[in-house]
């Protein structure tokens, strides 16, 4: 059983990140959720450097679904100017519902391919 909610997110994170990693190719788009904002990072694991990262912090706005899709569509936009067409999902161990696939779905709009 679990034992609180943020354990059992971390546990989750840690078996997602035993399966994914990111490369050069196709790094890893992580997602960070906190109760104020989101944020989202595309890393290339094997050199252990980010390559771009966007937040809805960065857009002055309130934590809504409209607010992750832009962040989506900005992390997209700021992958495209570093030359990354395809990414790898890292949901961080949050359920993909909600606010973490309105970011992806943005992402997606924005061009980059899961």
């Amino acid at each position: 059983m679990a034992f609180n909610k943020i354990r059992r997110r971390l546990r989750i994170k840690k078996g997602i990140r035993n399966r994914i990693q990111g490369t050069a190719d196709r790094p890893r788009l992580s997602v960070f959720k906190s109760n104020k904002a989101i944020y989202a990072q595309i890393i290339d694991d094997s050199k252990a450097h980010t390559l771009s990262a966007a937040s809805s912090i960065e857009l002055g706005s309130k934590l809504t679904i409209e607010t992750s899709k832009e962040v989506g569509q900005k992390i997209a936009e700021k992958a495209s100017a570093a030359g990354v067409k395809e990414v790898i999902f890292d949901r961080n161990g949050y359920l993909y519902h909600g606010k973490v696939k309105a970011l992806a779905d943005g992402a997606r709009e924005g061009g980059l391919k899961f």
